[in-house]
């Protein structure tokens, strides 16, 4: 890779940009050969990994060991759930140092337990991983007309991804990601200091819940023409489902 913008288009994949530099890094990839074909080269990798490597839950006696270790390391004794607490302690940097929090990151998709319907528990974790292990946003943008075109070439569906930032909620990027089989488009909201994950997928026959709480956490779904959406946040319920009324009115 000669061109010196190689290392620009790695950020972008990893969607480490902000909007104005992911626009740039789009304009760069149309008129770079090299870039294209190394991000082509990064997406490939990416959706083997996902499709292919082994997923291994930790056993009950691990998951103890990790209890007593990160218990004697902040040397109290506190429920793993208040450990694993509100996302936005992440966003925020609030943890109590980085490798406590990188550990923790990192667990916590392992620990979580399984929800007693695979969809939800689907939907579940894969919030948590968006907000866990660096991957919330593959395209950083706040323009509607950037991140659904990108759905078109990265996901089996491309669902509306207006900006309500006059209602307080900001559109801050999408990503593609897996639920339930599906290449699920994810449409990604920032609202206050909450994180709002919609999850989009072509509709088949399963029932889905119109809401739920799981462990703090609100799941609001719908279907709506020929797509399923789930929305999941550590917001109020209230909130959440007015976000959910926003996308029904587009």
């Amino acid at each position: 890779m000669s061109c010196n913008e190689s290392l620009q288009v790695q950020a972008y994949f990893d969607g480490e940009l902000d909007a104005n530099a992911a626009m740039e890094a789009e304009l760069h990839l149309e008129n770079c050969a090299d870039c294209a074909s190394l991000l082509a080269d990064l997406e490939t990798t990416r959706n083997l990994i996902r499709r292919e490597s082994p997923y291994h839950r930790a056993g009950p006696t691990l998951r103890e060991d990790i209890r007593e270790m990160l218990d004697r390391q902040e040397g109290v004794v506190t429920p793993l759930q208040r450990r694993f607490g509100p996302p936005r302690h992440f966003l925020s940097g609030a943890a109590s140092g980085a490798g406590a929090m990188a550990l923790a990151a990192a667990l916590a998709v392992f620990l979580y337990l399984p929800h007693s319907d695979p969809l939800m528990g689907d939907v579940m974790n894969a919030h948590l991983r968006s907000l866990m292990s660096d991957h919330l946003i593959d395209v950083a943008s706040s323009d509607r007309h950037t991140v659904k075109p990108w759905f078109a070439g990265h996901t089996d569906v491309s669902p509306p991804a207006a900006d309500f930032s006059k209602e307080g909620y900001n559109l801050v990027g999408g990503r593609a990601d897996y639920v339930d089989g599906h290449r699920a488009a994810v449409v990604v909201y920032r609202h206050g200091a909450h994180i709002i994950n919609i999850f989009a997928w072509a509709a088949g026959s399963e029932k889905l819940p119109a809401e739920k709480t799981q462990k703090g956490y609100h799941i609001a779904c719908w279907r709506g023409a020929d797509l399923e959406y789930c929305a999941v946040s550590d917001t109020g319920m209230d909130e959440l489902l007015d976000l959910v009324r926003l996308m029904k009115q587009q």
